[in-house]
């Protein structure tokens, strides 16, 4: 229990590193790109615009980084707290770029100012909002300017020089490639891009500004390594791995996300071997020819590591040499792994779901591992939803999808239903990636669709077009009447008892989801809508899989089990700005459902198109009153 404590924390804390570079990622090539070309030893060496690369990395790049540390823990008032108390650490030592005075220094402008909020909330006079708030910001952001200023920054800059020194050090004894026992295994456990952005990259812009490249941009990013067990399985393996392995090949090396290849690896561990060793070579080759970059490599493509290596002929051939070398030593070693190996079929699946779990989150890229099981019948009349209950996420999704047919103008059925209640009928399922398993169990005849963002998942446009190619197109009218018998449920009860004004709240703050499940269920409970005891079945429906749709927006709804305790339809809505975390996903927006006969299918409908188109979400985030955001939701 301790240990698995501990590498959460270590999740969230590289996941937090990373999440203030990531976003800033266009900045820090645009300074490697000017430098790579303008500087005296650059493509077109020009002293005038070679004047933009110091104000760059030593203001703009770790005041961006500040603001986005503090934004993180306390939305723009955070930010600008951040940005402030990190213009202490740059002034105070003014030689290093301070990335790790930024890291430290934003996060806690936003901790700082977030916590002075909650001390003098409800407790201001109306009519000195905007005084207070100007001048604690201004405040506070100054003192820890001054605080930075005088001890922080150069605290920091004597650790970045150390580090700095660390690493010459390692490169003049030879043993940098020895980084690989530790970067290759963490990153495909669990701490992807944080290694990178979080650690290497602050470093190696310290070096980059010095000499123009460094080494440290690609230790991580080098895409060699994880390449050469792709292309091992597309030789030698087996089952859904050797089918998956090719396309993740080209999304790996051309697209960048090195995260394709890590269920691979959790698939036979002893591929781990293969990836250190070629990690090792990759960076004895760069250390040899005199490799590196001058800026990140973000993500970790071809392309990219092309485009920011500084413009000399001999660093080119010195970075390519390495992907080639790392690609080839990992490929030699993974395909004597594969072909030893038992002869068991590969389950890509399973592997991505153990990587997502040991990750913590949802992985990004699991959509492009996962394979579809079934053939898609030549002629498809109905297509289900499915999820644990039957009466949120898929009930969202079908609504889409519906809309989707009838614009097409296909003869298809669309509805949802609950995984325990699938029957023969249905010819496609779609599910949630994580019941995918659950849903192939009770009906394995099926054509499987997983998805991960039901309101905005690609794969209903995909389904649309293999449908319109090989299914008989009938008229819109024959669409109409279909749809028709799917939502031919009791619409007695007014759609306007279904969602109140005073079941709407704005600007709320959730310390955690469950906190605010239970928010969403208490409301439901006293607007007599369910018994008290679907309350913690919307916390158990929560842990069997995430209730986020997508586009900001959660719909916590309880188990099937839970329909007993649900007295009638209806909803309540939480507006939460700043966002609560939903298993790695921000939920701004979050409906609590209750279902009952069927009654609620036409407002969550309704509520799924408006949530769709992003802007609406973003609308309703921001609307002032519970009447402007139900108004919102009623425009469909």
């Amino acid at each position: 229990m301790a240990k698995s404590t501990i590498k959460v924390k270590v999740q969230q804390f590289g996941n937090f590193l990373s999440s203030m570079v990531l976003p800033n990622i266009g900045a820090f090539i645009a300074w490697g790109l000017i430098t790579a070309l303008f500087i005296a030893d650059g493509f077109f060496p020009n002293e005038s615009l070679a004047k933009l690369v110091d104000p760059m990395v030593f203001y703009l790049l770790p005041l961006l980084i500040g603001y986005t540390g503090g934004k993180l823990i306390h939305d723009q008032r955070g930010g600008v707290v951040g940005a402030i108390a990190t213009m202490g650490v740059i002034v105070g030592a003014p030689d290093t770029p301070m990335f790790l005075g930024a890291m430290i220094m934003g996060p806690l402008g936003g901790f700082v100012i977030k916590k002075f909020d909650q001390a003098i909330e409800g407790k201001i006079k109306s009519g000195f909002e905007m005084l207070i708030n100007n001048f604690s910001a201004g405040i506070l952001g100054g003192l820890l300017a001054i605080l930075s200023f005088l001890g922080i920054g150069p605290a920091v800059n004597g650790f970045t020089q150390l580090l700095v020194g660390g690493v010459d050090w390692l490169i003049g004894v030879g043993l940098l490639p020895l980084t690989s026992i530790f970067i290759e295994p963490a990153k495909i456990l669990f701490l992807n891009n944080a290694i990178n952005h979080g650690i290497l990259s602050p470093i190696g812009l310290e070096q980059a500004r010095s000499v123009g490249q460094s080494i440290l941009f690609l230790l991580e990013a080098n895409p060699g390594p994880g390449l050469g067990v792709l292309l091992a399985f597309m030789l030698f393996g087996k089952g859904t791995a050797k089918q998956s392995a090719s396309g993740a090949g080209i999304i790996h090396f051309f697209g960048g996300i090195h995260e394709i290849y890590f269920p691979y690896v959790l698939m036979k561990p002893m591929l781990l071997i293969s990836v250190i060793l070629g990690g090792m070579s990759g960076i004895f080759t760069l250390v040899i020819l005199g490799g590196g970059l001058a800026a990140p490599a973000s993500p970790g493509s071809i392309f990219a590591i092309a485009a920011v290596t500084p413009g000399n002929a001999s660093v080119y051939f010195a970075n390519f040499a390495a992907v080639f070398v790392a690609t080839a030593v990992s490929f030699i070693i993974s395909s004597f792994v594969l072909k030893s190996s038992k002869q068991d079929e590969d389950n890509i699946e399973e592997a991505t779901n153990k990587m997502q779990e040991m990750k913590g989150k949802k992985s990004s890229v699991a959509g492009a591992l996962q394979s579809n099981s079934g053939t898609l019948p030549e002629k498809v009349t109905k297509i289900v939803f499915a999820c644990d209950a039957g009466m949120g996420s898929s009930a969202m999704g079908a609504s889409l999808l519906r809309k989707k047919v009838k614009e097409a103008n296909l003869d298809v059925t669309v509805t949802n239903s609950a995984i325990s209640n699938l029957t023969n009928d249905a010819q496609i399922v779609i599910t949630q990636n994580e019941l995918t398993p659950r849903a192939k169990s009770k009906l394995p005849e099926a054509y499987h669709i997983s998805v991960d963002n039901f309101l905005s998942s690609p794969e209903y446009d995909k389904l649309i077009d293999q449908l319109q190619n090989g299914v008989t197109k009938e008229q819109t009218e024959l669409v109409e009447e279909t749809v028709a018998e799917v939502t031919d449920v009791d619409h007695n009860q007014d759609n306007d008892d279904l969602l109140r004004e005073e079941n709407i709240f704005l600007n709320q703050e959730f310390a955690t989801k469950e906190e605010a499940i239970r928010f969403a269920g208490e409301v439901l409970v006293k607007a007599g809508y369910v018994e008290e005891s679907y309350v913690d079945a919307m916390i158990d429906r929560e842990k069997l899989t995430s209730t986020y749709m997508g586009n900001n927006v959660a719909i916590p709804h309880g188990t099937e089990e839970a329909k007993k305790a649900v007295l009638r339809s209806g909803f309540t809505v939480l507006q939460v700005p700043n966002g609560v975390d939903f298993d790695g996903q921000k939920a701004k927006l979050i409906f609590g459902i209750a279902g009952k006969d069927g009654t609620h299918l036409d407002i969550l409908s309704g509520i799924a198109i408006v949530c769709s188109d992003e802007k609406n979400v973003e609308q309703m985030v921001q609307a002032k009153t519970a009447k402007e955001l139900l108004t919102i939701i009623n425009s469909k």
